[in-house]
């Protein structure tokens, strides 16, 4: 289920997250075991440091521009474009401009034993 945000609604999604000075906000909309759908907002020159995610981890822009560092490769993203990071490869996030985004996480399949 989604929550957080106003269903039957048009709505503009970076129009729903709010940048605040020397700080990374997120807003969880969705959390299953299977997908995580999170809207964050990176001020200028912040970042979010190297980490890796179980799952593939779909960054959609939705304002301003990135410096996502995937496996040690720098990929500069601009509103309108978005980038896979792949599960268990390091990467991270920074906000070459204040950078707000849609993150969809896919989760592996857990093996029911």
């Amino acid at each position: 289920m989604l929550k957080n945000i106003e269903k039957a609604t048009v709505l503009k999604l970076a129009d729903q997250i709010a940048f605040h000075e020397g700080q990374v906000i997120s807003k969880t909309l969705a959390q299953s075991k299977g997908v995580g759908l999170t809207l964050f907002s990176i001020p200028k020159d912040e970042e979010i440091s190297v980490h890796k995610s179980p799952g593939d981890a779909l960054v959609t822009v939705l304002e301003g521009k990135a410096r996502i560092t995937i496996d040690k490769t720098n990929y500069e993203v601009s509103a309108g474009e978005s980038i896979v990071m792949p599960a268990n490869v390091p990467h991270a996030l920074f906000g070459v401009e204040n950078f707000k985004f849609l993150l969809t996480v896919v989760f592996p399949k857990t093996e029911e034993k």
